[in-house]
């Protein structure tokens, strides 16, 4: 009796998750987390900034080879080469449009310095010299022109000189023996790997960054909470089958990189330190070092 009432239960609930999946059939389904315009969702109206950057420190990012894992429009990429001066950072995300945002993004911005470089340079460039009480425009040689244009224009060369980006489904990629980073990100992109790929494919992620980070090498990780699993559960056939199976929690996250994976050790930066997050992204983020 207990078994038939248990299987009855079971298939309720199966119906239920089927019913789910094809309510949202003929609408935008975003089952990796590749939201469109995520950043002014979490973020919010009013801040420029996003919130994390209370707790991110420029040494870990200054002078270093970076990599951000989900990077979804490419936003917080960019804005840590701007504020941290990195030598390098790649931003991989598995939706091409998403990555084809964040070069729009990454264009849009350069133009904007540029723009701003050339009205400050216009000023340079042409001088209003007074004399006699005549006025009369002094122009700027070719030369000097010249040597305004390479003081303003390398800035702008080199933000597409540090930042990149790349379409990647990073669980299943192939890692280039010529290339590791110094500081590598996994910002609120654990969730959508572990419902999509499993214990596997969670597992696999963490191995993969801790094979690209060399010697030394920083792990910042904003892992999402349970509850948070619980809510996306059904956003496709493959995530509401992952949910049921999961065996590692993200509460153990930080047991499985210290003794499994061989992180050396781990700071928490982020509990409680995200009060102008919006409600729901006041999570916590760690710092793991190899």
């Amino acid at each position: 009796m207990v078994k038939k009432i248990m299987e009855n239960k079971v298939e309720e609930e199966e119906k239920g998750e089927a019913q789910q999946l094809k309510k949202r059939k003929g609408k935008d389904v975003f089952p990796f987390g590749n939201y469109k315009n995520y950043y002014g969702y979490r973020i919010g109206q009013g801040l420029n900034e996003d919130p994390r950057f209370k707790v991110l420190k420029k040494e870990w990012f200054e002078g270093k080879d970076c990599l951000d894992i989900g990077c979804n429009s490419g936003i917080i990429t960019i804005q840590i080469a701007q504020k941290f001066n990195c030598r390098s950072i790649l931003g991989i995300d598995i939706d091409s449009n998403r990555v084809a945002d964040a070069y729009w993004h990454l264009r849009k911005i350069v133009r904007t310095e540029h723009n701003e470089k050339r009205r400050a340079n216009a000023s340079r460039v042409e001088v209003i010299e007074k004399g006699d009480g005549l006025e009369k425009n002094v122009t700027a040689t070719q030369e000097e022109k010249k040597a305004i244009s390479r003081n303003c224009s390398p800035a702008e060369r080199n933000l597409f000189d540090i930042v990149s980006f790349k379409q990647e489904n990073f669980v299943h990629g192939r890692d280039s023996p010529e290339k590791y980073y110094d500081t590598i990100l996994c910002l609120s992109v654990t969730k959508w790997i572990h419902l999509n790929w499993g214990d596997d494919g969670l597992i696999t992620l963490f191995m993969r960054i801790w094979k690209l980070l060399r010697p030394g090498g920083i792990f910042v990780l904003e892992p999402q909470p349970w509850v948070s699993y619980e809510k996306n559960r059904r956003v496709s056939e493959t995530t509401a089958t992952n949910f049921q199976n999961i065996k590692l929690y993200p509460k153990e996250f930080q047991e499985i990189l210290l003794d499994k994976i061989g992180f050396r050790t781990v700071e928490d930066i982020g509990s409680g330190s995200l009060s102008s997050s919006k409600t729901g992204f006041n999570r916590p983020i760690f710092l793991f070092r190899k």
